[in-house]
This record gives C-alpha cells, structure tokens and sequence, in this order.
C-alpha cells in the first residue's frame, strides 16, 4: 500500500497537469495502469529510492563542509599513522563494539601499507558505562603518551571493557594510575566526546565503528579501497 501512494504521490501531480483532470479520477487511471503494468511500481519505487539516496549524500556533504576543520584538525583528537600524511582516515568507535575490534587488524595494516594515511581516533562511547570509562581512559592515556599502546590493546583484549579490565590493560602498558585517574575528569576529554556525539548525530550514523574519509561516510570493508583510490 505504501508504494501505490508512492507511485500516486509520483504520478498525480504531471497527470493531473496535463488533462485537467481531477485527483480522484487521476488516481482511478494510476490504479488502472499498475494492473495493466505492475512494473510501473517498481519503476517508481526505485526512483524514490534513488531520490533518498541523492538526497542523503548531499546532506552528508554539507555536514562533513561544515565540520570538515572539527574532523580533520581537532587538536582534542588523536592522530595515529603519519600526522602529515595526505590521506585523513576518521573512525568513530567503542571498545565494545565486535565490528571495531574486527576492524583493529585492518586499521593496521592500512597504516603499514600506507604511510601517509593519518588517522584521526574519535572516541564514540555508546555501549554502555563501561564503554565510557574506558574511553575517558584512553583519552586520558595522552598525557602519559600511550595513547596508541593502550587503546589498540583495548580493542585486542578478551571481554567487555569495563572500569575493571580497562585498569588491568592500563596497567599492563605501564600508565601510572594515579595520573591515569586525574586525567580522566579533564574537561578536553567530556569535549571530545560530546562532539563524536554531536558529530555522528549530524552525519546521521548509524553504528560503530563509522569512517568518514574525505567527502564521504565509507563501510568498513571498503576502507582499504577507499584510501587507495
């Protein structure tokens, strides 16, 4: 039923335009030319979709124009791989996410094969508490100049991260605790991730981990093709 008021909604306007002809008796001759045409649907669902699709990707562009400085250059984000590389790769992510830790492997591989690839972390808890703190621990892992060793051994560990493992791992990569749990309430670190927040609500994102690659939100399995190309 949706997609005959889809094809009404298409049609009528022309029709009606054209003959001079009532709505009602526009969509009788609409009604008429699906039973005599039933492709005609199909015909106009994939025009709809088609129209979605244009349209989502130009309110993508615009997000990632108004935000391109926040992505590329936030000095509250930290960058791995060459920080002058030509290339700038953004993942949003969570520790908990099975897909983010899947994609670890290939995150490195990336910087191995790529040395200009600069990869901007943005930390996008949304897992739950112990999502959270583990991210405001990586974070705070900078000041201590870890931020690489303790995050990717975040994303490598067995389990859930939680308040518990995340201290484990952070101290098995040598951070010093005390400072470790200062750092972790510094307001850069609730400005970080209240603008993944706002950035991904923006980009309309649907899940982690997400990549943003020049004028683009690209999927995971098309990472490696999207930087070389």
């Amino acid at each position: 039923m949706r997609y005959l008021f889809i094809l009404v909604a298409l049609l009528v306007p022309v029709v009606a335009q054209a003959d001079d002809l009532s709505e009602d008796r526009v969509k009788e001759l609409v009604l008429e030319a699906i039973r005599e045409n039933p492709g005609i649907v199909m015909e106009a669902v994939e025009l709809l979709r088609q129209r979605e699709q244009a349209a989502q990707a130009a309110a993508i562009t615009s997000v990632l124009e108004r935000n391109r400085d926040t992505l590329d250059n936030d000095p509250n984000a930290p960058v791995l791989g060459n920080p002058e590389g030509d290339v700038t790769v953004v993942e949003f992510f969570d520790y908990n996410c099975p897909y983010c830790r899947k994609a670890k492997p290939e995150i490195e591989a990336l910087l191995e094969a790529d040395p200009n690839v600069r990869l901007v972390y943005r930390e996008w808890p949304i897992l739950g508490e112990g999502s959270v703190f583990a991210a405001r621990a990586a974070l705070a892992s900078s000041n201590q100049d870890k931020y690489e060793e303790f995050p990717w051994s975040l994303l490598g560990m067995q389990g859930r991260a939680e308040e518990a493992s995340a201290l484990r791992i952070a101290e098995q990569v040598g951070l010093d605790m005390a400072q470790l749990l200062e750092d972790m309430d510094s307001g850069e670190i609730d400005e970080h991730i209240a603008t993944s927040m706002r950035l991904t609500k923006e980009l309309g994102c649907s899940g982690t981990p997400s990549f943003v690659i020049g004028d683009a939100l690209v999927h995971p399995k098309r990472l490696h093709e999207s930087v070389l190309e």
